[in-house]
This record gives C-alpha cells, sequence and structure tokens, in this order.
C-alpha cells in the first residue's frame, strides 16, 4: 500500500479553491470517494489526515477548500471571520459544497456513482447542507457539526443517508436543535441516524480541543467511536446488500 497526494485547483468565479486529494495506488480501478469538509479554521493537517486514513481504507479521499487558497485562519477571531459569510449566506455554502462535488467526481481514481462526504464542526453543517440540497450522493457524516437549517431547502428530498455524530454536552448544539434535525430529516424523507456521546462536547475528534470554558473538549473514546461509525455506515452504504 502507497497513498499518495496531489493537490486539485477548482474555482468558484474568480475564487481559486485547493482541495487535497489522497488515495491507495495500490488499488486497481475506481472506487469510492469521500469528500472531507474541514472545520472554522480552514483546510488544515486534520482534514488532510482524515483523507489520507479514508486512502488506507481503499476510499479516495478529498480535503476540500471552502475558503480559497487553502487558506487557514490563524485563530478563533480569524477563524470566525472565514466563517461567518457561509453562516449568513447558506447559498454561497451550498455552492461552493455542490463544486467540490463536482471537482472529486471528476477524478480518475474516483468512481463518480459512488461518492459520500464527512464534516467537522462548520464541516458537518457543510456536509449536511450538501445532503439538504438534494445533490445525488451516497450518504454524509457530520461529527459535531452544527445542525442549523438553512432556510432555503425546505420541501427538497434528501437523497442522501445520513449520520449525525453528536456530543450531548456540545454548548455549540442545543438538544432542541437535535430534535428539530430529527424531524427535518424524516419530513425530507432521508435515511438518517443520529448517535449521542454522552458526557462529550463539542469539536471531540480534535485532540487539540482542550478549552471547556469554549466547550471543546477532546475525547478520545468518542473519536474513536464515532471513526468506527463511520466505518460502519459506508460499508453499508458503498456495498448495499
Amino acid at each position: 500500500m502507497t497513498v499518495r497526494t496531489r493537490e486539485v485547483e477548482y474555482y468558484d468565479g474568480d475564487t481559486r479553491l485547493v482541495g487535497f486529494l489522497a488515495w491507495d495506488d495500490a488499488v486497481a480501478g475506481s472506487r469510492p470517494g469521500v469528500l472531507v469538509s474541514h472545520m472554522w479554521g480552514g483546510r488544515e493537517p486534520f482534514v488532510c489526515d482524515k483523507a489520507r486514513a479514508l486512502a488506507q481504507m481503499g476510499y479516495v479521499g478529498f480535503a476540500l477548500d471552502m475558503y480559497g487558497d487553502a487558506r487557514i485562519g490563524s485563530g478563533p477571531d480569524e477563524n470566525a471571520r472565514l466563517m461567518q459569510p457561509f453562516l449568513e449566506d447558506r447559498a454561497l455554502l451550498q455552492r461552493r459544497m455542490l463544486l467540490a462535488l463536482e471537482t472529486i467526481r471528476s477524478q480518475p481514481e474516483v468512481d463518480d456513482g459512488q461518492v459520500a462526504a464527512i464534516g467537522f464542526c462548520f464541516g458537518g453543517l457543510c456536509v449536511l447542507d450538501l445532503a439538504r440540497t438534494g445533490a445525488q450522493l451516497a450518504g454524509v457524516v457530520s461529527f459535531h457539526g452544527l445542525l442549523k437549517p438553512p432556510g432555503n431547502t425546505a420541501g427538497k428530498r434528501i437523497m442522501a443517508k445520513v449520520l449525525v455524530l453528536h456530543g450531548h454536552d456540545d454548548p455549540m448544539v442545543p438538544v432542541e436543535d437535535v430534535v428539530a434535525l430529527e424531524t427535518e430529516l424524516t419530513t425530507a424523507g432521508a435515511d438518517w441516524q443520529i448517535h449521542v456521546y454522552g458526557h462529550t462536547m463539542h469539536a471531540f475528534t480534535n485532540p487539540k480541543a482542550n478549552d471547556p470554558g469554549f466547550g471543546t473538549v477532546y475525547n478520545p473514546v468518542a473519536d474513536r467511536r464515532s471513526w468506527l461509525a463511520m466505518q460502519n455506515f459506508f460499508q453499508e452504504t458503498f456495498n448495499p446488500s
């Protein structure tokens, strides 16, 4: 097994976006592809490492770029400034996600009929919004993602299977948001699951998260359980019986 990587340029108008593709060159032919949507800090090494891990499983991982030029924020203040335009304009967010979906499908290593997406924190919201557009993809997985609906997708049918992995003690996502998402997904006809981890806060998959006052704390048990849940979800999603 040799995991290879390359950067892939794609564009939203004049905005240059730079994704990070990883695949195992020992696998013959095309195979399922998985988008990886980043946290508020941008296309950091964290998501590139997730793309590599997906490649080791036999998929093609593609860490997408929401901000342009693979820009990475310098800290919470800049991260918030980078993310805020997308929270205020969910149509922009959705357009960037759809462009990333088109881009991964165009890669020669990818089976364009078998594509899914995962996302972390802000990226979890992004992959849920991708599903909310009604896009044709196999499934989406949100890790400690924000859940509030965008307001422009009501009435659309969700075609992707949905797995949401959530910490019960996440101060950024109250229980009311979880219940509202259950109702939203059911109304949209989605095949959905929500796994809730007890005694678990926001950003539980990020080893650098260590700020209880802000609500972001790494939880190695929830990290391991959620990654296994994703693997089981993809085995079912990409290999339906």
